[in-house]
């Protein structure tokens, strides 16, 4: 697989595979296909006890020093609990909905995603939760480590239907009091509502003391209007409808864009919280890679 693995992290070539288990694996394989060592480690778990080895289980959990005075193999077993506690929150606001030409909706890249990084986590025995959101909760999966729980997951973030207005807020003020644990919070949204307090909401997590990554989603489009002829442009939140000719606000439109990310990605800066701007046709890699330098920092 080394030598084609790029192709299983274009989000195009993603989009055509059947099935998020299969997508969210095809998507970790590839990326750990092209990386030179594996990218995580069971560092967050705690020892329990020993079994024997069994065929197909993996060689990295033997204990040597028990081999060197048995001469027979024996596994070393895991509590289920781990020291970290990750909580996936993705948009699925009517916006999210939105794509140009070809590309994945920014929901299902929100989504590719979050499943890629549960199935990671879950791999390294972390345990991993899972909200959805709009202008409200939708669904709250609480954090899980055991057998089983990646298809829950996995299950409940291919449901996701994009509707209803936005309000980031509300939701990251009642999940920071919702989270008594000190946990990692993975936030998958484009953004489009008040900055404010979407920043309040933000600081209230870095408050409570949890360490907070942000991957704020836009479609290449959001950011450069480059949009060819004049066309009527619909609010997929609102309905609200403007016509204009794309040439003539381009570059006020995309001065627009770029001063509001500075903003959330200084305030980001400002409160140790990991941004991370994303196009829908970025490699998946990309933001694999930025989020195990997270974890890289963390431990």
């Amino acid at each position: 697989m080394a030598g084609d693995y790029r192709k299983y992290l274009d989000p195009e070539t993603v989009s055509r595979l059947k099935g998020m288990e299969l997508k969210a694996r095809m998507v970790v394989e590839g990326f750990i296909a092209g990386m030179h060592k594996s990218p995580y480690h069971g560092f967050s778990v705690e020892f329990a006890e020993h079994r024997q080895y069994m065929p197909g289980d993996n060689i990295r959990d033997i204990d040597w020093k028990v081999y060197a005075k048995s001469d027979r193999f024996y596994i070393k077993q895991y509590e289920e609990e781990t020291n970290l506690k990750a909580y996936l929150l993705i948009d699925c606001s009517a916006s999210m909905a939105y794509r140009s030409g070809d590309r994945m909706t920014k929901l299902d890249y929100a989504g590719l995603l979050a499943g890629s990084l549960s199935y990671m986590m879950l791999r390294q025995r972390d345990a991993v939760g899972l909200v959805t959101f709009d202008e409200k909760i939708r669904r709250y999966i609480p954090p899980r480590s055991r057998a089983g729980h990646l298809h829950i997951l996995l299950n409940e973030i291919a449901a996701q239907m994009p509707s209803d207005t936005t309000n980031i807020s509300q939701t990251l003020h009642e999940m920071a009091d919702r989270i008594k644990r000190r946990g990692l919070v993975i936030i998958m949204s484009d953004l489009l509502d008040d900055p404010e307090p979407i920043i309040s909401g933000l600081k209230h997590f870095r408050y409570d003391r949890h360490e907070v990554i942000l991957f704020h989603i836009l479609d290449p489009r959001e950011r450069d209007f480059a949009f060819p002829r004049e066309a009527i442009f619909r609010d997929m939140e609102t309905g609200e409808e403007m016509t204009t000719l794309p040439y003539q606000i381009r570059k006020h439109y995309a001065n627009a864009v770029t001063s509001f990310s500075e903003e959330i990605a200084a305030a980001c800066r400002q409160s140790n919280i990991d941004y991370h701007p994303i196009d829908t046709d970025m490699p998946f890699d990309k933001a694999l890679y930025a989020f195990l330098a997270k974890r890289e920092r963390l431990y």
